[in-house]
């Protein structure tokens, strides 16, 4: 039976995974095809935060104890239930953060950058190949360094972290009257 769950898991985070990818891949592509140097760095930005953001969240979530929360649940205290029920699927929930969304933000922020450059040198008449690797450095230092400083603050933070995002999807279901995370 667990093989079987297991299974379909793998079914639904590949198929969950080209879903994001396409998304991702999509929007920056729409979004970079009229947009100058500065929406396109934006563009760039965005997805490095989103990458360290949710890689943040999957280590949290693998982290935080449960305690705390079972305290501020029994106090109906807002997102507890839900930070809860992240820790109960944390194997899941660091999956599509740390997997998903966040090694896809990094695939996307690559492929986002090499076409910053390609611009780049189609305006400045030019084949500079530093100009290629200085970006790509930059890039790549900022997701692998972002991240690493991130999971630190995930670490010591985890409890409010996983709390927090439960807040989140609180505020959700109450504005859009859709129950997600919040089974007993």
């Amino acid at each position: 039976m667990k093989s079987k769950t297991n299974k379909r898991w793998v079914v639904r985070i590949t198929l969950i995974s080209m879903c994001v990818s396409m998304a991702f891949t999509f929007a920056s592509s729409e979004i970079l095809g009229s947009a100058g140097y500065v929406m396109a760095f934006l563009v760039l930005a965005v997805f490095i935060l989103l990458g360290i953001v949710f890689d943040i969240i999957g280590v949290a979530a693998t982290a935080a104890s449960p305690a705390p929360l079972h305290s501020m649940a029994a106090k109906k205290e807002a997102g507890a239930a839900e930070g809860l029920r992240l820790l109960r699927n944390a194997e899941k929930v660091s999956s599509i953060c740390n997997d998903v969304v966040g090694d896809i933000s990094g695939i996307v922020s690559g492929t986002t950058s090499s076409l910053i450059v390609a611009r780049l040198m189609q305006d400045l008449s030019t084949e500079n190949i530093m100009l290629q690797l200085s970006v790509s450095a930059v890039v790549t230092g900022l997701m692998i360094g972002g991240k690493a400083v991130g999971k630190t603050i995930a670490m010591n933070n985890s409890t409010r972290i996983v709390l927090d995002v439960g807040k989140l999807i609180n505020l959700k279901n109450k504005v859009f009257k859709n129950k997600v995370f919040v089974k007993k």
